[in-house]
C-alpha cells in the first residue's frame, strides 16, 4: 500500500494577505455586473467597449480601478462568459461610455448632467 505525504510550509506572507483582503472587501461592494447591461438592451460587444472605454476613463481620472472593476466569469444561458464585477462607480462609467445611440444611454448621460447643473450652478 503506497502512502501519499503532504509536506506543509509555515510560508506566511503578511503582504499577500492584506491585499487578498483588499480584494474581497472591494469585491463585495461590487453589487453589479456589466451582463447586466444586456438586459438593458446592449448587445456583448457594446458592453465590451463601454468596460473598456470606462477602465480608460478612471485610469486617466486617478481610480484605484481594482476598486470599481474586477474580471469574472459569468454563466448565461448555460454559457460561461467573461464579465466585469463593477462598483456603483464602474457601472455609471460603463453606462456613460456605451454606444450614444441606444436611448438608455442618452437617457443616462442628460439625468447625470441635469442633476451636476442643479448641483453645481
Amino acid at each position: 500500500m503506497a502512502m501519499e505525504m503532504t509536506i506543509l510550509t509555515n510560508d506566511y506572507r503578511p503582504g499577500d494577505s492584506i491585499a487578498n483582503f483588499i480584494d474581497f472587501y472591494y469585491s463585495l461592494r461590487m453589487k453589479y455586473l456589466a451582463s447586466d447591461l444586456l438586459e438593458q438592451g446592449l448587445t456583448p460587444l457594446q458592453i465590451s467597449d463601454a468596460v473598456l472605454k470606462a477602465i480608460t476613463v478612471g485610469r486617466a481620472a486617478g481610480l484605484e480601478l481594482y476598486q470599481h472593476f474586477k474580471p469574472v466569469f459569468s454563466g448565461i444561458d448555460k454559457e460561461i462568459i467573461n464579465d466585469c464585477k463593477l462598483s456603483h462607480l464602474g457601472y455609471g462609467l460603463v453606462l456613460m461610455n456605451a454606444d450614444t445611440g441606444l436611448s438608455v444611454v442618452g437617457d443616462f448621460q442628460v439625468s447625470v448632467l441635469q442633476q451636476y447643473l442643479v448641483n453645481y450652478h
